[in-house]
Protein backbone atom coordinates (compact mmCIF):
# COMPACT_ATOMS: atom_id res chain seq x y z
CA UNK A 1 0.00 0.00 0.00
CA UNK A 2 1.27 3.38 -1.17
CA UNK A 3 -1.89 6.07 0.09
CA UNK A 4 -2.31 6.51 3.66
CA UNK A 5 -6.03 6.78 4.58
CA UNK A 6 -5.69 9.86 7.40
CA UNK A 7 -7.95 11.69 9.98
CA UNK A 8 -8.11 15.16 9.98
CA UNK A 9 -9.38 17.65 12.83
CA UNK A 10 -11.35 20.01 10.56
CA UNK A 11 -13.61 22.31 13.54
CA UNK A 12 -13.67 23.03 17.21
CA UNK A 13 -17.01 21.59 18.15
CA UNK A 14 -19.21 23.88 20.71
CA UNK A 15 -21.61 21.01 22.59
CA UNK A 16 -21.31 17.50 21.18
CA UNK A 17 -19.12 16.35 18.67
CA UNK A 18 -20.59 15.21 15.18
CA UNK A 19 -19.07 14.11 11.75
CA UNK A 20 -18.43 18.08 10.55
CA UNK A 21 -15.68 18.36 12.76
CA UNK A 22 -13.70 15.85 10.95
CA UNK A 23 -12.39 15.21 7.54
CA UNK A 24 -11.10 11.83 5.84
CA UNK A 25 -8.44 11.88 3.37
CA UNK A 26 -6.06 10.16 1.16
CA UNK A 27 -2.87 11.13 0.50
CA UNK A 28 0.68 8.95 -0.27
CA UNK A 29 2.35 7.28 2.23
CA UNK A 30 5.08 9.02 3.67
CA UNK A 31 8.92 7.95 3.52
CA UNK A 32 10.95 8.37 7.10
CA UNK A 33 13.71 10.74 7.18
CA UNK A 34 16.74 10.38 9.34
CA UNK A 35 15.83 9.51 13.12
CA UNK A 36 12.69 8.23 11.93
CA UNK A 37 10.50 5.37 11.75
CA UNK A 38 7.61 4.52 9.80
CA UNK A 39 5.10 2.87 11.70
CA UNK A 40 1.85 0.66 9.94
CA UNK A 41 -0.85 1.32 12.59
CA UNK A 42 -2.90 -2.19 13.93
CA UNK A 43 -4.96 -0.87 16.49
CA UNK A 44 -5.42 2.66 17.56
CA UNK A 45 -7.59 3.74 21.01
CA UNK A 46 -10.21 6.03 21.49
CA UNK A 47 -10.31 7.38 25.08
CA UNK A 48 -12.94 10.20 26.61
CA UNK A 49 -9.74 12.81 27.68
CA UNK A 50 -9.92 13.59 23.53
CA UNK A 51 -13.29 15.25 23.94
CA UNK A 52 -10.82 17.96 26.04
CA UNK A 53 -7.95 18.27 23.20
CA UNK A 54 -10.48 19.47 21.08
CA UNK A 55 -10.66 22.45 22.73
CA UNK A 56 -8.50 25.87 21.96
CA UNK A 57 -7.17 25.78 25.52
CA UNK A 58 -4.40 24.94 27.73
CA UNK A 59 -4.89 21.50 29.42
CA UNK A 60 -2.62 18.19 31.02
CA UNK A 61 -2.27 17.19 27.70
CA UNK A 62 -1.48 19.11 24.49
CA UNK A 63 -4.80 19.71 21.77
CA UNK A 64 -5.52 18.66 18.55
CA UNK A 65 -4.57 21.27 15.88
CA UNK A 66 -6.83 22.06 13.20
CA UNK A 67 -5.99 20.72 9.82
CA UNK A 68 -3.60 18.10 10.70
CA UNK A 69 -4.46 14.54 11.63
CA UNK A 70 -5.14 13.16 15.57
CA UNK A 71 -3.16 11.18 17.13
CA UNK A 72 -3.61 9.07 20.52
CA UNK A 73 -2.31 5.96 21.75
CA UNK A 74 -1.86 2.71 19.14
CA UNK A 75 -0.08 -0.29 18.89
CA UNK A 76 1.63 -1.17 15.39
CA UNK A 77 4.58 -2.70 13.51
CA UNK A 78 7.50 -1.12 12.10
CA UNK A 79 7.98 -0.69 7.99
CA UNK A 80 11.35 1.31 7.84
CA UNK A 81 13.61 1.86 10.28
CA UNK A 82 16.16 4.87 10.54
CA UNK A 83 17.36 4.68 14.10
CA UNK A 84 19.36 1.99 15.83
CA UNK A 85 16.15 1.12 18.50
CA UNK A 86 14.28 -0.30 16.36
CA UNK A 87 14.28 -2.19 12.94
CA UNK A 88 11.35 -3.51 10.90
CA UNK A 89 9.23 -5.76 12.12
CA UNK A 90 9.27 -4.89 15.51
CA UNK A 91 5.73 -4.09 17.12
CA UNK A 92 5.44 -0.98 18.94
CA UNK A 93 3.09 0.94 21.36
CA UNK A 94 2.98 4.98 21.64
CA UNK A 95 1.51 8.00 20.01
CA UNK A 96 0.34 7.39 16.63
CA UNK A 97 -1.97 8.50 14.10
CA UNK A 98 -5.14 8.32 13.22
CA UNK A 99 -4.08 6.98 10.10
CA UNK A 100 -2.81 3.65 8.47
CA UNK A 101 0.73 4.82 8.63
CA UNK A 102 2.46 7.35 10.82
CA UNK A 103 6.11 8.84 10.39
CA UNK A 104 7.23 9.31 14.00
CA UNK A 105 10.40 9.06 16.45
CA UNK A 106 11.77 6.66 18.54
CA UNK A 107 11.63 8.40 21.57
CA UNK A 108 7.55 8.23 21.54
CA UNK A 109 7.36 4.47 21.29
CA UNK A 110 7.94 1.43 23.44
CA UNK A 111 8.82 -1.91 21.84
CA UNK A 112 6.02 -4.67 22.72
CA UNK A 113 6.23 -8.38 22.80
CA UNK A 114 3.46 -9.25 21.44
CA UNK A 115 2.11 -12.35 23.64
CA UNK A 116 -0.43 -11.29 25.21
CA UNK A 117 -3.41 -12.04 23.11
CA UNK A 118 -4.50 -9.44 21.31
CA UNK A 119 -2.61 -6.58 20.30
CA UNK A 120 -5.08 -4.08 21.62
CA UNK A 121 -4.34 -5.10 25.55
CA UNK A 122 -1.98 -2.97 24.89
CA UNK A 123 -4.42 0.07 25.08
CA UNK A 124 -6.65 -1.00 26.90
CA UNK A 125 -6.17 -3.99 30.29
CA UNK A 126 -2.52 -3.67 29.64
CA UNK A 127 -2.04 0.17 28.92
CA UNK A 128 -3.65 3.69 30.08
CA UNK A 129 -6.85 2.98 30.97
CA UNK A 130 -6.19 -0.28 33.20
CA UNK A 131 -3.36 2.03 34.86
CA UNK A 132 -5.51 5.30 35.39
CA UNK A 133 -8.04 2.10 37.54
CA UNK A 134 -5.08 0.43 39.36
CA UNK A 135 -3.04 3.98 40.63
CA UNK A 136 -6.90 5.20 41.31
CA UNK A 137 -7.92 2.55 43.55
CA UNK A 138 -4.26 1.96 45.00
CA UNK A 139 -2.77 5.66 44.89
CA UNK A 140 -6.09 7.83 45.71
CA UNK A 141 -8.94 5.55 46.64
CA UNK A 142 -6.66 3.35 48.83
CA UNK A 143 -9.59 1.10 49.51
CA UNK A 144 -9.50 -1.48 52.36
CA UNK A 145 -10.92 -4.74 52.64
CA UNK A 146 -14.76 -5.12 53.75
CA UNK A 147 -15.17 -1.26 52.68
CA UNK A 148 -17.64 -0.22 50.18
CA UNK A 149 -16.64 0.89 46.96
CA UNK A 150 -18.97 2.22 43.98
CA UNK A 151 -17.84 2.65 40.27
CA UNK A 152 -19.69 4.75 38.01
CA UNK A 153 -19.39 4.04 33.92
CA UNK A 154 -18.38 0.33 35.55
CA UNK A 155 -18.27 -1.05 32.18
CA UNK A 156 -16.18 1.05 31.00
CA UNK A 157 -12.23 0.90 29.82
CA UNK A 158 -10.96 2.23 33.16
CA UNK A 159 -14.36 1.23 35.54
CA UNK A 160 -14.57 -2.67 34.39
CA UNK A 161 -10.73 -3.24 35.79
CA UNK A 162 -11.27 -0.45 38.97
CA UNK A 163 -14.02 -2.34 39.85
CA UNK A 164 -12.27 -5.82 39.65
CA UNK A 165 -9.10 -4.65 41.56
CA UNK A 166 -11.97 -3.49 44.28
CA UNK A 167 -12.67 -7.06 44.60
CA UNK A 168 -9.66 -8.05 44.62
CA UNK A 169 -9.06 -6.66 47.43
CA UNK A 170 -11.96 -7.72 49.93
CA UNK A 171 -14.25 -4.87 49.31
CA UNK A 172 -18.33 -4.93 49.00
CA UNK A 173 -17.87 -3.14 45.19
CA UNK A 174 -21.15 -1.57 42.98
CA UNK A 175 -21.18 -0.19 39.89
CA UNK A 176 -23.78 1.49 37.15
CA UNK A 177 -24.21 1.14 33.67
CA UNK A 178 -26.47 2.08 30.42
CA UNK A 179 -27.80 -0.39 29.71
CA UNK A 180 -29.22 -3.95 31.11
CA UNK A 181 -26.45 -5.65 29.52
CA UNK A 182 -23.64 -3.95 30.60
CA UNK A 183 -25.07 -4.33 34.25
CA UNK A 184 -25.46 -7.78 33.64
CA UNK A 185 -22.19 -7.46 32.55
CA UNK A 186 -20.60 -6.39 35.86
CA UNK A 187 -22.64 -8.03 38.19
CA UNK A 188 -22.72 -11.63 36.55
CA UNK A 189 -19.32 -12.06 34.96
CA UNK A 190 -17.00 -9.67 36.54
CA UNK A 191 -18.90 -10.26 40.33
CA UNK A 192 -19.69 -6.67 40.86
CA UNK A 193 -21.95 -7.18 44.40
CA UNK A 194 -24.81 -4.45 43.48
CA UNK A 195 -25.37 -2.55 40.15
CA UNK A 196 -27.89 -0.65 38.53
CA UNK A 197 -28.51 1.08 34.93
CA UNK A 198 -28.74 4.63 35.62
CA UNK A 199 -30.54 5.50 32.55
CA UNK A 200 -33.75 3.47 33.34
CA UNK A 201 -33.32 3.91 37.24
CA UNK A 202 -36.53 6.40 38.62
CA UNK A 203 -33.98 7.88 41.16
CA UNK A 204 -30.11 7.71 41.32
CA UNK A 205 -30.79 8.16 45.07
CA UNK A 206 -32.87 5.21 45.39
CA UNK A 207 -30.60 3.17 43.33
CA UNK A 208 -27.31 4.26 44.73
CA UNK A 209 -28.72 3.16 48.28
CA UNK A 210 -30.31 0.20 47.08
CA UNK A 211 -26.74 -1.25 45.41
CA UNK A 212 -24.96 0.57 48.28
CA UNK A 213 -26.95 -0.28 51.58
CA UNK A 214 -23.43 0.60 53.92
CA UNK A 215 -23.29 3.00 52.15
CA UNK A 216 -19.64 4.39 50.31
CA UNK A 217 -16.54 4.48 51.16
CA UNK A 218 -15.05 5.01 48.27
CA UNK A 219 -15.88 6.24 45.03
CA UNK A 220 -14.69 5.89 41.80
CA UNK A 221 -15.73 8.80 39.98
CA UNK A 222 -16.04 8.52 36.16
CA UNK A 223 -19.19 10.92 35.53
CA UNK A 224 -19.98 14.05 37.51
CA UNK A 225 -22.96 16.20 36.98
CA UNK A 226 -26.14 14.68 38.76
CA UNK A 227 -24.32 11.18 39.78
CA UNK A 228 -21.70 13.05 41.72
CA UNK A 229 -24.57 14.85 43.73
CA UNK A 230 -25.99 11.92 44.62
CA UNK A 231 -23.00 10.18 45.01
CA UNK A 232 -22.08 12.38 47.97
CA UNK A 233 -25.61 11.79 49.80
CA UNK A 234 -24.36 8.62 49.71
CA UNK A 235 -20.96 8.79 51.18
CA UNK A 236 -19.82 7.25 54.87
CA UNK A 237 -16.75 9.12 56.93
CA UNK A 238 -13.73 9.48 55.94
CA UNK A 239 -15.02 8.67 52.48
CA UNK A 240 -12.46 8.84 49.36
CA UNK A 241 -13.69 10.54 46.04
CA UNK A 242 -11.42 9.08 43.24
CA UNK A 243 -11.89 12.04 40.70
CA UNK A 244 -10.32 10.25 37.32
CA UNK A 245 -12.93 11.71 34.71
CA UNK A 246 -16.30 13.28 34.16
CA UNK A 247 -17.62 12.50 31.00
CA UNK A 248 -21.09 13.51 31.61
CA UNK A 249 -19.92 17.35 31.47
CA UNK A 250 -17.34 16.68 28.30
CA UNK A 251 -19.86 18.55 25.78
CA UNK A 252 -22.09 20.38 27.56
CA UNK A 253 -21.52 24.45 26.39
CA UNK A 254 -21.97 24.86 30.03
CA UNK A 255 -21.21 21.99 32.59
CA UNK A 256 -23.91 21.41 35.39
CA UNK A 257 -23.20 22.27 39.15
CA UNK A 258 -23.21 20.34 41.91
CA UNK A 259 -25.39 21.86 44.63
CA UNK A 260 -24.33 19.85 47.64
CA UNK A 261 -20.63 19.95 48.33
CA UNK A 262 -20.98 21.18 51.69
CA UNK A 263 -22.04 17.45 52.72
CA UNK A 264 -18.09 16.62 52.11
CA UNK A 265 -17.28 18.74 55.18
CA UNK A 266 -19.20 17.17 58.05
CA UNK A 267 -18.74 13.57 56.30
CA UNK A 268 -14.88 14.66 56.37
CA UNK A 269 -14.78 13.66 52.54
CA UNK A 270 -11.44 13.58 50.47
CA UNK A 271 -11.98 14.00 46.78
CA UNK A 272 -8.66 13.91 44.73
CA UNK A 273 -7.87 14.03 41.05
CA UNK A 274 -5.25 12.65 39.47
CA UNK A 275 -3.61 12.48 35.89
CA UNK A 276 -1.91 8.80 35.19
CA UNK A 277 0.89 10.29 33.31
CA UNK A 278 1.87 11.58 36.71
CA UNK A 279 2.58 8.05 37.63
CA UNK A 280 5.11 6.23 34.92
CA UNK A 281 7.63 5.61 37.68
CA UNK A 282 4.53 2.79 38.61
CA UNK A 283 4.42 1.26 35.34
CA UNK A 284 6.49 -1.64 35.69
CA UNK A 285 5.08 -2.85 38.81
CA UNK A 286 1.52 -2.11 37.09
CA UNK A 287 2.31 -4.24 34.16
CA UNK A 288 3.84 -7.40 35.94
CA UNK A 289 0.72 -7.36 38.51
CA UNK A 290 -1.74 -6.74 36.11
CA UNK A 291 -0.28 -9.56 33.66
CA UNK A 292 -0.15 -12.20 36.59
CA UNK A 293 -3.59 -11.31 37.03
CA UNK A 294 -5.35 -11.39 33.34
CA UNK A 295 -3.19 -14.68 33.15
CA UNK A 296 -4.69 -15.92 36.46
CA UNK A 297 -8.22 -15.23 35.09
CA UNK A 298 -8.43 -12.86 37.89
CA UNK A 299 -9.23 -9.82 35.90
CA UNK A 300 -11.54 -9.96 32.74
CA UNK A 301 -11.59 -7.25 30.38
CA UNK A 302 -13.98 -6.61 27.11
CA UNK A 303 -13.25 -4.29 24.17
CA UNK A 304 -15.25 -2.84 22.06
CA UNK A 305 -13.25 -2.70 18.19
CA UNK A 306 -14.65 -0.78 15.54
CA UNK A 307 -12.88 -1.96 12.04
CA UNK A 308 -11.09 0.90 9.55
CA UNK A 309 -9.93 4.27 10.45
CA UNK A 310 -12.16 5.87 8.23
CA UNK A 311 -14.58 4.82 11.08
CA UNK A 312 -12.97 6.21 13.97
CA UNK A 313 -15.17 9.46 14.00
CA UNK A 314 -18.11 7.69 14.34
CA UNK A 315 -16.66 5.01 17.02
CA UNK A 316 -15.25 8.36 19.08
CA UNK A 317 -18.68 9.97 18.51
CA UNK A 318 -20.55 6.88 19.87
CA UNK A 319 -17.94 6.50 23.07
CA UNK A 320 -18.76 9.62 23.89
CA UNK A 321 -22.57 8.92 24.06
CA UNK A 322 -21.82 5.32 25.93
CA UNK A 323 -22.82 3.63 23.25
CA UNK A 324 -19.59 1.23 23.22
CA UNK A 325 -19.62 -1.62 25.25
CA UNK A 326 -16.16 -2.04 26.96
CA UNK A 327 -13.05 -0.20 26.24
CA UNK A 328 -13.11 1.41 22.38
CA UNK A 329 -10.17 0.69 19.77
CA UNK A 330 -10.54 0.67 16.21
CA UNK A 331 -8.71 -2.11 14.25
CA UNK A 332 -6.68 -0.21 11.08
CA UNK A 333 -5.11 -3.45 9.93
CA UNK A 334 -4.24 -6.83 10.63
CA UNK A 335 -1.94 -8.16 13.15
Amino acid sequence: MTENTRVLFKSRPIGWVDASHFEIVTAPMADPGDGEVLVRNIFMSLDPYMRGRMRDEARYTAGFTLGEVLDGGGVGEIVVSNVDQFSAGDLVTGRLGWENFTVTTADLLNKVDGNVGSLSHYLGVLGMPSMTAWVGMRNIGQAKEGEAVYVSAASGAVGQVAGQIAKLQGCYVAGSAGSDQKVAYIRDELGFDGAFNYKTASSLDDALSAACPKGIDVYFENVGGAMLEAVLLQLNPHARIIACGMISQYNLEKPEGVRNLSTMVGNKVKMQGFIVSDHMDLQAEFMAEMSGWLADGKVKYREDVTQGVENAPAAFIGMLKGENFGKQVVQISEP
